[in-house]
């Protein structure tokens, strides 16, 4: 149970310090319009894991190590090894903790869930 507590922990701290340093604009407006696409009948999950790969090099990958993101960035966690669930993503990404910002508002509840299915769904697979 610690241990897990920990892991939450460390995730939140390094979710936390990932996304106040992109502020060279375009990030989520691009994203927010190609959020739009990811509903439609036919490549729903194909567009949603590109739109979730988008977001995460936009805003998290100077914080965070994913390999499948090719993103090396030391001060969060290395989710490859954390392999987080969804939730746990969704929940750090809306509310932030430590060093990590909070990207609700920042970030549309769409994005939001792209990008924590993307991770919870490529982490540790590389």
């Amino acid at each position: 149970m610690f241990r897990l507590g920990a892991v939450l922990l460390a995730l939140a701290l390094a979710i936390a310090a990932c996304g106040g340093g992109d502020d060279n604009g375009g990030g989520s407006s691009a994203a927010s319009s190609s959020s739009q696409s990811t509903s439609t009948a036919s490549g729903g999950a194909q567009n949603a894991s590109a739109e979730g790969k988008q977001v995460f090099t936009q805003n998290c990958k100077g914080c965070h190590t994913l390999s499948d993101a090719g993103a090396t960035g030391s001060v969060g966690p290395n989710l490859d090894d954390l392999k987080p669930p969804k939730a746990t993503v969704v929940r750090q990404v809306n509310n932030g903790g430590g060093p990590m910002p909070a990207f609700k508002g920042k970030l549309t509840d769409a994005q939001i869930d792209a990008v924590s299915t993307y991770v919870s769904t490529v982490a540790g697979q590389s």
